[in-house]
């Protein structure tokens, strides 16, 4: 059973083909069922964030995974090829150790991921696809993130996204003080950038949400107010500042819709910034004068600052990494080796078993018990050099030799010319 991880992220990948693999949290415990059930892998995990999907799989086909993915998304594997990693042990597990450290996040150093990947995994949990192969490997994942940000600097002066946020938003208003705000959507990402903007004391703050009670939860902790997604058409043009992140498969936003709230705002620019992937607004959209819409890959700029001093923090965390793949890949190799370790113990077990039940009946004859414990001493060294002792008799060939280290290694053997 091969470990593996496959996926595409920020790197290697733009956002138009990004948000064509990705999975709403709403699809993660159906696709994990699918995966599985289509034997593509045993176990899986899959993460997904605006920024990443992967697939952590135990399969005995490393390629499986692969078609799986393209199969499920309705694509062509060529498609898909060229923006995809595939990594097989020890290689997945450094992988997955660096994503969860932030070192192979858009921040350096972001923390985020941390949480995102937890989340997967109590999901993969919750659905029944996470084994003892990935358990092991997100254990030792969780445990190296937080080594690396106890014993480095890596994530420190490091701007998020919803930070930036606010940055962007300020490039373009003198002062958030005199802005409303809408944040459509009230997951993880939302919230943390609701947090940022309440922090500078906007003139509204209103968060849209397709379920009105879940978003006025959210609303009530900024002071802030709730509506629906179906009230949008009517509401959008009173914002200046709009952010978006949902789960949605298909825009929220369109064009036309952008087009009338601008007209109704006599111009007065809008700021708009789309979190999702799949995206909320269409892309279309900004090519609209009086709007300014970004990406998360259009914020890559703004969120470099202090990244020098992370990156020397990053080579120190490598270190680290490297020296918990080795591990890693030391349990691995105990791992696979004892199914026969098991197997050897058993035959042991059935060889002394049989021996001693002999004794026994020569006991109950009436046999001297020094002449039994003899022959059962005798017995058991036959039965037990003799599997050994007939392969290093037959003739030799091209594994012979190595044949003989082995044996020779096993039972701490030394010739009589040494």
């Amino acid at each position: 059973m091969h470990l593996v991880a496959i996926g595409l992220n920020h790197q290697t990948a733009p956002l138009s083909v990004r948000e064509k693999l990705a999975f709403p949290a709403e699809t993660l415990p159906g696709a994990l069922e699918s995966l599985v059930n289509s034997r593509a892998a045993t176990e899986a995990a899959i993460v997904s964030t605006c920024n990443r999907t992967e697939l952590y799989c135990a399969s005995p086909d490393p390629a499986a995974p692969t078609r799986w993915l393209s199969a499920f998304h309705g694509l062509a594997p060529e498609e898909i090829a060229p923006y995809l990693y595939r990594l097989e042990a020890p290689e997945a597990a450094r992988h997955a150790f660096r994503v969860a450290s932030g070192l192979d996040s858009m921040v350096l150093g972001e923390t985020q991921i941390l949480g995102q990947i937890k989340d997967a995994v109590r999901t993969a949990e919750r659905v029944g696809t996470l084994g003892s192969l990935l358990n092991g490997l997100f254990q030792k994942t969780f445990a190296v993130a937080k080594e690396v940000r106890s014993r480095t600097a890596v994530g420190a002066s490091s701007v998020s996204m919803s930070a930036a946020a606010v940055k962007l938003a300020e490039q373009i208003f003198p002062t958030i003080g005199e802005l409303n705000v809408l944040f459509i959507g009230a997951g993880e990402m939302i919230e943390l950038v609701a947090t940022h903007f309440a922090a500078r004391q906007p003139a509204c703050i209103t968060i849209a949400n397709r379920t009105l009670e879940r978003g006025q939860k959210l609303a009530e902790r900024f002071g802030g107010e709730a509506v629906t997604l179906s009230e949008l058409p009517d509401q959008l043009q009173r914002f200046d500042v709009v952010v978006s992140s949902t789960a949605s498969q298909l825009p929220i936003i369109g064009k036309g819709l952008v087009e009338r709230a601008i007209k109704a705002r006599r111009h007065r620019p809008m700021f708009m910034l789309d979190l999702a992937v799949p995206r909320d607004i269409e892309a279309e959209v900004d090519g609209l004068d009086d709007v300014f819409l970004y990406t998360v890959d259009d914020i890559a700029g703004i969120v470099e600052v202090g990244r020098e001093a992370r990156q020397l923090a990053a080579e120190e965390a490598e270190t680290i990494i490297q020296a918990r793949v080795t591990e890693f890949s030391e349990w691995l190799k105990k791992r696979e080796a004892a199914p026969l370790i098991r197997t050897l113990r058993d035959k042991a077990e059935a060889t002394r078993q049989a021996a001693l039940e002999a004794a026994l009946k020569q006991l109950a004859r009436g046999l001297p018990p020094e002449k039994v414990l003899e022959q059962l001493s005798v017995q058991l060294t036959n039965k037990l050099m003799h599997p050994p002792t007939e392969a290093l008799s037959g003739r030799g060939g091209s594994g012979h030799e190595g044949l003989a280290e082995a044996v020779a290694r096993l039972y701490r053997l030394t010739t009589e010319t040494e």
